[in-house]
């Protein structure tokens, strides 16, 4: 059974850094894209960052130059390098990989910045 492991968030003043990181356990195979995805109390959960297996990246417009999403394919890990967090940037993250028959999510690690 394949489970997507998250660490890496917490609490951070404005202005400062956090690196997620997710990484799968179990045997999965021909992962097409890794992403991260967002959701804010009462809001809708959101696309930050998608990266594929040929290594082309999606942002959302809000972390444009701010975030960077990379992957290690020979360890089926994802990472979200988050700089210049904001207060708007608080949310509960979640990881997300996808095969060609298969969808895995997270269970989520809360990034709250503080103003």
């Amino acid at each position: 059974q394949v489970q997507l492991v998250e660490s890496g968030g917490g609490l951070v003043q404005a202005g400062g850094s956090l690196r997620l990181s997710c990484a799968a356990s179990g045997s999965i195979f021909s992962i097409n894209a890794m992403g991260w995805y967002r959701q804010a109390p009462g809001k809708q959960r959101e696309l930050v960052a998608a990266i594929t297996s040929g290594g082309s990246t999606n942002y959302a417009d809000s972390v444009k130059g701010r975030f960077t999403i990379s992957r290690d394919n020979a360890k089926n890990t994802v990472y979200l390098q988050m700089n210049s967090l904001k207060p708007e940037d608080t949310a509960v993250y979640y990881c997300n990989f996808r095969t060609t028959s298969e969808e895995y999510w997270g269970q989520g690690t809360q990034v709250t910045v503080s103003s």
